[in-house]
């Protein structure tokens, strides 16, 4: 289907060929079998009189470029921001049926989760050229072809995809530099007689050259088009770019981590021990996202850590009271869910940690999202809980439960996962007693919390001097360029005085 600037340029030749006509490759819905335009006139905007400056355009009426009865061809869409490529987990629909708008087309396995991809055409599927369970096809990469009309199915039977359908990088490979001009030849100094050399010299063979790093076996660097775009901003030479890519396809975060003149090693096979049984355990687009997160946020952002001891007894009685009261709605509070509220009113006492650092410049949020680190079989991903400063706890453990459940099952929205200002890892679960979360960019922290555990503590009123009491660890790890270390032990001691006095939530 041609995208609005390819119409504007065949509106262009139309008019500049005297035709006082202009056909139609393509409409974007079957309802539209005429389009009529009004006649320019001397108030018609500038644009327009630049566009149809030869003659008036009266009518548009449709027709095909080639053979082929009308169709419209579905490509991957980016179902993400970050998104590059994707792999097609099944087809919900087969070759010959019918599809309206709306109807799920398909379930792709983004570098974030796994999302149905819904079709935005009516008609019938003519053909599918992707199969299911094919892995890193780039954004843009012809999937399947709908037509109208049942009987228009045979048609695309034997239909062979363009190069720009398969290849949507293909068109937009830059043009290569000019070749430097060959320098005028110096003129020669006199001829002196020859000298017999004193020994043969020894040929030496040329040496073979190296093929690009990116390149495909065929010469073509293989480049996402946004890496393209990238490298052209930049005026990077994409041949001397390593990628990252399924078969070496350069990303867009290859171009953005390129450093000119420092020649890129190419790795090496992991040696194996002999007689070792091993497996190899093919990456999922998730799992390759997870890691180039982490390795930039360790990277790129300076962490510091703060840790402290809280005592959670009173929190725990709550709850176990409130559980009581809220039995009969089947509902069940967690200490998370404590932990959530009092992150989310710490961070509104001290708006500082709810910030996110912009490069030029830091943005401090209104409204405190946290997001819930979640453990799933493809990796860690994590949801959102919006307003959290604002929602009570019965309805934070019923936001955090339901996306809990789709963050296990791969069906979480984008907006369910994208975003957030402040983050928390708890692992308490696990039994572990503490440790240091690594930043979610751009995010300025993230709240590690381990599990309580009974210890002795000191304790006044008690005859021995000392007590038993649930303490909990929690380690707040800052980006150093927007909270400093005060700023972090202020931030702790708003969470210490809403966890060891959990009455002061409701204040």
């Amino acid at each position: 289907m041609y995208r609005p600037p390819q119409i504007a340029r065949i509106f262009r030749r139309c008019c500049q060929s005297n035709r006082n006509v202009v056909r139609c490759i393509s409409s974007r819905s079957s309802r539209l079998h005429n389009w009529h335009m009004r006649k320019i006139t001397d108030e018609v905007s500038t644009r327009h009189q630049q566009l149809f400056r030869r003659k008036p355009v009266c009518s548009l009426q449709r027709f095909y470029a080639t053979d082929l009865p009308m169709h419209y061809k579905i490509a991957l869409p980016a179902l993400s921001p970050t998104m590059e490529a994707g792999t097609i987990v099944n087809w919900q629909k087969s070759e010959g049926d019918r599809v309206v708008e709306g109807d799920l087309l398909a379930e792709i396995e983004t570098d974030k989760a796994t999302m149905g991809f819904e079709s935005v055409e009516e008609g019938f599927l003519a053909r599918i050229f992707i199969p299911a369970g094919t892995k890193d096809i780039p954004v843009g990469k012809l999937l399947c072809i709908v037509v109208e009309e049942e009987e228009h199915i045979a048609a695309f039977a034997d239909y062979v995809p363009t190069a720009e359908d398969m290849d949507p990088s293909s068109g937009e490979a830059a043009a290569p530099p000019p070749a430097p001009p060959t320098p005028a030849p110096s003129p020669q100094p006199p001829a002196a007689a020859p000298v017999a050399p004193p020994f043969a010299p020894t040929p030496m063979s040329a040496p073979t050259p190296t093929p690009a790093m990116g390149a495909a076996p065929g010469g073509k660097v293989q480049a996402s088009p946004l890496a393209r775009e990238l490298a052209r901003q930049k005026g990077i030479d994409l041949t001397q770019v390593q990628g990252s890519g399924g078969d070496g396809e350069i990303r867009a975060d290859d171009v953005r981590n390129f450093v000119p003149g420092v020649a890129v090693v190419a790795p090496t096979a992991p040696t194996t021990v002999p007689g070792a049984a091993y497996m190899d355990i093919s990456l999922s687009s998730m799992r390759q996202t997870i890691a180039k997160r982490l390795l930039q946020s360790k990277q790129t952002i300076p962490h510091y850590y703060l840790t402290i001891d809280l005592n959670v007894d009173k929190v725990l009685r709550l709850r176990r009271d409130l559980n009581e009261v809220l039995a009969k709605d089947n509902i069940k509070l967690s200490v998370n869910d404590f932990i959530i509220k009092a992150s989310a009113l710490s961070c509104r006492k001290v708006p500082e940690a709810n910030s996110s650092w912009m490069d030029n410049y830091i943005r401090q949020y209104n409204s405190v999202d946290v997001n819930v680190a979640v453990a799933t079989p493809n990796g860690l991903i994590t949801p959102i809980v919006f307003r959290a400063d604002t929602k009570g706890l019965s309805d934070i453990t019923q936001d955090v439960s339901r996306l809990a459940a789709k963050a296990r099952e791969g069906k979480l929205l984008p907006q369910e996962f994208q975003g957030g200002t402040f983050t928390i890892s708890n692992l308490g679960m696990y039994g572990i007693k503490s440790f240091s979360a690594v930043i979610n960019p751009p995010q300025a922290c993230i709240l590690a919390v381990g599990g309580a555990e009974k210890r002795l503590v000191v304790d006044e009123d008690s005859n021995q001097g000392y007590g038993q009491a649930n303490m909990m660890s929690v380690t707040l790890s800052c980006d150093h360029r927007v909270v400093d270390g005060a700023v972090g032990a202020q931030w702790l001691a708003e969470f210490r005085k809403f966890m060891e006095r959990p009455e002061t939530m409701l204040l």
